[in-house]
């Protein structure tokens, strides 16, 4: 199954496809039409998952008259139909062709049954200095389609870094800043990098261990009770964090109208996060102005992700799940990760509720914190942080509604008498 289906690809910046292209190693990709490189990149992946048959025709001398196999030539007959399709490069077909034959390769062996049609790097396929298939060791470095690179001399970029396909990183639940180690096999003729053979160990441990792990969703799960100390003199954030609080491992939405200063919310959320020990903060920008992502790159932290409303809900969701699968491996591994959304509106209802429903504080373990924009909160929240659009447009802040926002069991963040003064700030609001 591919990484990035194809309406995601189709609602993807030429730039963007460019690069997936180039990590895929698919030949002539600059010179395909959009059309013609969603395609080669949908063949790539599908090459990244299963190991292709060894290329005998890129050796082959080709055929001038390209109809040897229909006119009944044997040894044309024994030409594999790729080599026809690479004569066409001028037409685009080239793209597409090496994109299913010569993409990069990532997987495991096949069976020993198989065998046959599995590359033999160490008889075959040399590199350009004549070098057998090695061990490499070094720290991976994920990529936006979900595949990655293992630095090995992190993390500055090498051309001796080694291509980590996207079903290996999802098998061995891979993360930026794994130490893994393994056989690589050398680059193709189209290929730029080397290519992990298989993964033998990830930080210092057996694959077949972290094989043996509890799967995230079955980790039980407790109410949070660590309150994020947010330690900001923004009026909003001070309201955020002592009338609505949250703690690691909280599911949290930010709800209000347009313009109530969601995204400028979630922006003073980020720069008071960013600074915290011990904290892997991500951002999920799936379906925001345009103007917003430049905002958000040029703030506290890089988004993962981004995309503008533009794109379709297929394309949105499917980018946010690789950000949210990321973080649930950090947790996992009992360390602490913060998701930051923006925006939960128009995405697929089901892939809402999955993404702000992947936050828990795992006992005695890791967390995932997950804190998302939508106009109406999902449900299932912790916490709900409403904005009042009336008082962001007449610019009085805190813009808080402190009546439509409130914390499940408030009192193991802040304490039984903290709890006390937020129902009372609540019942004053009610009442006036």
């Amino acid at each position: 199954m591919s990484v990035l289906d194809r309406a995601a690809l189709q609602a993807s910046p030429l730039a963007d496809l460019h690069a997936i292209a180039s990590e895929l190693s698919i030949d002539g990709y600059r010179r395909l039409r959009r059309k013609e490189l969603v395609e080669a990149i949908l063949g790539g992946q599908d090459a990244a998952d299963v190991p292709p048959p060894e290329d005998e025709a890129a050796t082959a001398t080709p055929d001038k008259t390209g109809a040897g196999d229909r006119d009944g030539d044997p040894a044309a007959a024994d030409e594999p139909a790729p080599a026809a399709r690479k004569r066409r490069g001028r037409r685009g077909g080239r793209g597409r062709a090496s994109a299913k034959t010569e993409g990069s390769v990532g997987e495991e062996r096949a069976p020993a049954d198989e065998s046959a049609s599995v590359e033999q790097p160490d008889e075959r396929e040399p590199d350009a200095h004549g070098r057998e298939e090695e061990v490499v060791d070094g720290v991976v470095e994920l990529v936006a389609n979900g595949s990655g690179f293992v630095r090995v001399a992190p993390p500055e970029p090498s051309d001796d870094d080694v291509y980590v396909a996207a079903a290996q990183v999802k098998r061995c639940e891979l993360v930026t800043g794994d130490r893994v180690s393994g056989p690589r096999r050398a680059p193709r003729r189209s290929e730029r990098f080397a290519s992990l053979v298989r993964v033998d160990t990830v930080n210092g441990r057996p694959v077949s261990e972290l094989a043996d792990g509890t799967r995230f969703d079955d980790l039980p799960a407790v109410f949070a009770d660590e309150r994020f100390r947010l330690g900001s003199e923004d009026p909003t954030i001070k309201a955020i964090e002592w009338l609505t609080p949250f703690g690691r491992g909280s599911r949290v939405t930010i709800a209000g109208a347009t313009r109530a200063g969601k995204t400028e919310a979630l922006l003073r959320l980020a720069a008071a996060l960013a600074p915290q020990e011990n904290l892997r903060l991500s951002v999920a920008l799936v379906g925001v102005r345009p103007e917003e992502i430049s905002l958000w790159r040029g703030g506290p932290v890089e988004p993962a992700c981004a995309i503008s409303f533009a794109a379709s809900a297929d394309a949105r969701g499917q980018a946010l799940e690789l950000v949210i699968d990321q973080a649930r491996r950090i947790a996992a591994r009992g360390a602490d990760a913060v998701v930051l959304v923006d925006t939960l509106d128009d995405l697929h209802p089901q892939a809402a509720r999955k993404a702000l429903g992947a936050a828990k504080k795992i006992v005695d373990g890791g967390s995932l914190t997950v804190i998302a924009t939508a106009s109406v909160p999902v449900g299932g929240e912790t916490t709900v942080i409403a904005l009042d659009s009336v008082l962001a447009s007449t610019a009085r802040f805190p813009a808080l509604d402190l009546a439509a926002s409130g914390t499940i069991r408030p009192e193991l963040l802040v304490g039984e008498a903290g709890a006390e003064a937020i129902a009372r700030a609540r019942a004053e609001v009610v009442d006036a």
